[in-house]
């Protein structure tokens, strides 16, 4: 670190030297945070690696524009997963056909797997761990599964379960 960078750092509390992350340092913050670390931790692993650099006025501004670029496209992410919570409130809902007893009982069952295909059919693209079905289906009829697409946004497929129909 050469003189000039040190006459620049800024004391914190307790003698501790105000610094802001550039990249994420785990058990000390997210990049783009402002942080007070000790002084020999910021020159001899923080600085050196460029994990962190002094919170300068440029650094202030650039660090805003980050989180300004951030945010932007974090409400693209939340309208995208918007419209596609519309696009599958607005399906008629899936069919998926399994073996079944006369009574209607599976001879196995409907899981995530099964529900995650069938929404792909229709142009979804869902991951399995959006699916919250208590559990798995064990006889035919109409259910309303639940898909939570992060961002508290959730919504509702309704899943047909028919028996397969034996072809003679």
């Amino acid at each position: 670190m050469s003189v000039k960078t040190r006459k620049h750092l800024v004391k914190g509390k307790n003698g501790n030297i105000k610094l802001v992350l550039t990249e994420d340092v785990l058990h000390l913050g997210h990049r783009g945070e402002q942080i007070e670390v000790k002084p020999g931790y910021a020159r001899n692993y923080l600085l050196p690696r460029g994990l962190a650099t002094v919170p300068t006025a440029h650094n202030l501004r650039l660090l805003e524009q980050y989180r300004q670029r951030l945010h932007q496209a974090l409400e693209a992410k939340k309208a995208d997963l918007r419209s596609l919570a519309d696009q599958i409130s607005r399906l008629s809902g899936i069919a998926i056909e399994a073996k079944a007893t006369a009574e209607g009982h599976l001879y196995g069952s409907v899981g995530i797997v099964e529900i995650v295909a069938g929404l792909r059919t229709k142009g979804m693209v869902i991951e399995e761990s959006m699916v919250k079905l208590q559990d798995p289906i064990k006889e035919t009829g109409l259910f309303a599964v639940k898909i939570n697409l992060g961002h508290d946004i959730e919504t509702e497929v309704k899943v047909a379960v028919v028996p397969v129909m034996e072809r003679r």
